[in-house]
Parts: structure tokens; sequence; C-alpha cells
């Protein structure tokens, strides 16, 4: 899972080679780990993501008329589409969808999006839950936006990003992985308030503090846009309805006893337990931040993992093991992140000791007979840029 420094060359090597030309430019979108927060972002609620040195890049010029072409690294044919198919949710299928997803919501925006060829390369892991598909949508957001002059400040982009996804694709994803990718600093945590879209962004320097953030890629399949992801939304709303409430962030964690008492069955009871404490924990992991006081933000991370598995009930064995096995060589503080059902894990380290647990857990997927687990020291980047 480390970062190639090419990715951009490769991105204009594809579009020099497939369309023997030169791009009019190049545009870059991170992947993401989202620190601490998870699927409280559909519940209003907040999240604290920071994008990852790996990304996505998009090389790309105008073309005559309503037509898009696109041509993928990892993809032997090119995909070719019109307004007709861009008008039409789902009809563009694939990694390809979500480009005409963009294309799509930016028409339906009242945009004049141009027409335009497109070569994508990507560092960014596909299915290991660090928003390879925001990543793309956000590059591709950019290029199209740069080509046709198009006034679209930033704050309105991770909006028409996640669009795409949920419209055009058909992932029900939350507002987390867009913002993160569009509006992440390089040196920072992203605090989003997922109600009304305000974001802080919170210092988060582990080389000062002597630490680093090892992801670990679980190889276990992350299904973003599968039903038990929908099932755990529907089971959100549902809970908000019988408490009267517009979403389940309205629940303090003071009140929290009290509401679970209201609800019908223990499954319920669960979920909501998972996102109102995940909110507070949230909120306190930007307190800690603020005050310089980042290694003790270890036992919130690790807190959020046992919601997630016991709660949420949306960890399996390779990220559990992952967790333990990262716990038991030292780490400060583990759990998964992202969706679930697979995807990734980070672990809180002190920076010496990153290697050493990456070991013990690739130890432990021995163990298990689980394939070798990938790793990456991760710092926090820079949010969607055009590249010189």
């Amino acid at each position: 899972m480390t970062g190639h420094p090419d990715v951009a060359d490769r991105a204009t090597a594809g579009f020099s080679c497939g369309y023997d030309a030169t791009p009019a430019g190049r545009w870059a979108a991170p992947g993401r780990v989202n620190l601490i927060g998870e699927h409280t972002d559909y519940n209003d609620g907040f999240v604290l993501p920071f994008a990852l040195p790996l990304r996505t890049v998009v090389a790309a010029d105008p073309q005559p008329g309503e037509r898009w072409t696109v041509r993928s690294e990892i993809a032997d044919r090119p995909v070719d589409f019109g307004a007709a198919e861009a008008d039409s949710p789902g009809r563009v299928t694939g990694w390809g969808g979500y480009v005409a997803g963009v294309v799509w919501a930016l028409r339906g925006a009242g945009y004049a999006v141009p027409g335009a060829r497109l070569a994508i390369a990507s560092d960014v892991p596909l299915g290991s839950g660090l928003s390879s598909s925001a990543a793309l949508e956000a590059a591709v957001l950019a290029a199209l936006a740069d080509l046709g002059g198009l006034d679209l400040p930033a704050e309105r982009r991770p909006r028409l990003a996640q669009r795409a996804e949920n419209g055009y694709v058909g992932a029900p994803t939350g507002i987390m992985d867009q913002s993160a990718v569009i509006r992440c600093r390089a040196g920072h945590a992203l605090f989003l308030d997922c109600r009304d879209e305000s974001v802080d962004h919170v210092p988060f320097d582990l080389d000062a503090a002597g630490l680093a953030i090892l992801v670990i890629d679980s190889r276990a399949p992350h299904r973003h846009a599968d039903g038990e992801y929908a099932s755990r939304r529907a089971a959100c709303e549902r809970a908000a309805d019988l408490l009267g409430v517009p979403a389940l962030r309205d629940v303090p964690v003071a009140d929290l006893d009290a509401a679970l008492a209201r609800l019908p069955d223990d499954e319920t009871r669960r979920r909501v337990r998972h996102v109102v404490t995940e909110n507070q924990r949230v909120l306190d992991t930007v307190a800690l931040l603020r005050a310089g006081r980042v290694a003790e933000i270890g036992p919130l991370l690790t807190a959020s993992h046992a919601s997630m598995r016991d709660d949420f009930a949306i960890t399996v064995p390779e990220v559990d093991t992952a967790v333990e096995a990262a716990l038991a060589a030292g780490a400060l503080g583990a759990r998964m992140t992202g969706g679930g059902f697979g995807g990734c894990v980070l672990a809180l380290v002190e920076a010496a000791a990153a290697e050493p647990v990456a070991a013990a857990v690739r130890s432990a997927y021995a163990e298990r007979g689980f394939a070798a687990p990938d790793t990456l020291t991760a710092f926090p980047a820079p949010g969607a840029i055009r590249l010189p």
C-alpha cells in the first residue's frame, strides 16, 4: 500500500498513449482515512477524517460537444458516453459510472459541463475503505470545473460529488468521504459537522508528538454499496423517527439511557448507542488534539472499535485480528476505519514502533490463515488540487 511518486506521470502517459496528445492539465484528489466518527455522517453527526498521501490523478483536455471519453490504467478499454447516458442514472456502470455520475450531478445543478477526454491513474487501493471512489469523483469534478471555467467553490463540491455516488451509482454514502478528499489540509484532521457541513481544520501533528498512524489493509473485501450498509442506515433513520428527533445526532449522551429505554428491541438500542457514543468520542478527540494531547486519543480509538464490533456489528475477523494484534504489540489505540465489513484498520503508534506493530499484525494473520495484510504509515495530506 505504498504510494508511487509517479502516479501523476502515469496519468499523463496514459493520456498521451490513449489520445496521442498532451493533456491540458492534471488534477489530483487523495484517499482518506477517518480518524474517528464512523456511521455518524448520515446521522447528521461529527466526523474527523484526514487525507492520505495516496491519490488519484486525472489528466484531461476538452473535446467538442457533449461527449466524455475516459481511460483508466486498470481497464483495457476506454469508457465513452454522451449526454443521454450521463442523464440516465445507472446507464454507465463499473468505474466509469463514477465519472458519468459527476457529469450528471453537474448538469443537474445547472452547469454547462464541457466535453472532455480523461485518463486516470491511482495509488488509492480499490475496495479497502480508503475512499477510492470519492477520490475519483473529486479529481474528475476538479478537472471538469477547470476545463469548463465553472463557478464552483470548494465548499459546494462535496455535495455534488456525493450526489454523483448516491444518485447515479446508487451507493448510499454520507457526505464525509467527499468532504475529506476535497477540503482536507496537510497536517490537519478535518472536523466536519455533517448537518451544516461546516468544517474546522484541527492540528494533527504526529511528528511533533513522536507518533505515527499505521494504516493496515485487512485484505477483507470492502463493500460500500451492499445491503448491510443500507440496512444500518435505515435502522438509524427508523430509530430517529421512534425517538422523535430529526437525526440521532440530536440525542445527547446524557439522555442516552432514557432514549434507549424507549426503543422496542435490543438491536435498535445497540445501533443507537453506537452512533450517540461515537459522536461524543469525536468531540472528545477534537478537544484532545486542540490541546496538543495527541497520544491520549488512543483509548478513544479503541473504544470506537469495540462499539463498531459489539453495537453496530460491522467488523469482520480480519479487522478484529488486526486491532487485537496491534494493541497487544503496544499500539496506543486501534480501530477499523470506513463503512465496515472489511477495509482498513488504523493504529496510533509510537513512530519507532510502526514496523514492529505491523510485523505483529502480519504474524497474527499468518497464524489465522489470513492473506498477508498491506500497511502504510500515513500522515495528513492536502485535499484535491490542480497539479503543476
